[in-house]
């Protein structure tokens, strides 16, 4: 018998998926999950906790996954994968999740396309994008820490589009399953990511450029 969180969680992630989180409300939860909005308040508190441990039942694998991929690409790459290397190891254990749960690729899609992400990644995934972060560095020492901060921004949006999939009406064969997807996504981005830095923001000198460099190289 599935108790009275799980039923939470597995309603959640359902309306999330199907309608994006803001557009769900605790009301609509609770009347799908057939339980009582007291029921919330003393499992979660809120509906922000409701979506952190949504996200953090499905993500919390995938990121032990994630690390483990980049250890290895480390490992093989004595300490400097290339970057197809680093974005496969992000990635693509995202393709694995989907093969054991398709709703989860429609919520994580969602989660990234509201803008959301960020704020779980501050709070609950750091280490992770740390390591992650710090491998691009080390990859692309020629980019500045503001220079790959957007790059990695481009990437979360291309990141969505890829998950949600594409309409039909811009492709001329078909779209493919999510691997195929991340896949066609790691070559788009390692393009992106390899690019020539861009000029400096107005008001970036080249010295706040370099002192940026030295703060994510060191």
């Amino acid at each position: 018998m599935v108790d009275t969180k799980q039923r939470i969680l597995d309603t959640a992630e359902r309306l999330f998926a199907e309608q994006g989180y803001d557009a769900t409300s605790l009301r609509h939860i609770i009347a799908e999950a057939g339980v009582n909005l007291a029921a919330v308040h003393y499992h979660f508190g809120g509906k922000d906790e409701v979506l952190a441990q949504v996200v953090l039942r499905k993500v919390g694998p995938v990121n032990e996954a994630r690390l483990a991929r980049l250890d290895e690409a480390e490992r093989d790459f004595g300490g400097k994968p290339p970057v197809e290397a680093i974005l496969r190891a992000f990635l693509m254990p995202t393709a694995e999740a989907a093969d054991k749960s398709p709703e989860f690729v429609k919520l994580m899609g969602r989660v990234v396309a509201e803008g959301l992400i960020e704020n779980l990644a501050l709070t609950h995934f750091q280490p992770m994008t740390d390591r992650f972060i710090g491998a691009l560095a080390r990859s692309l020492p020629e980019l500045s820490r503001n220079e790959l901060g957007w790059r990695i921004y481009f990437m979360f949006g291309a990141m969505s589009r890829a998950l949600h999939g594409i309409p039909q009406t811009w492709l001329t064969g078909e779209a493919g399953d999510v691997r195929e997807r991340l896949e066609r996504l790691v070559v788009f981005l390692s393009g992106g990511f390899r690019a020539a830095a861009s000029a400096p923001a107005a008001g970036e000198t080249a010295a706040q450029t370099q002192t940026a460099n030295h703060k994510v190289h060191r």
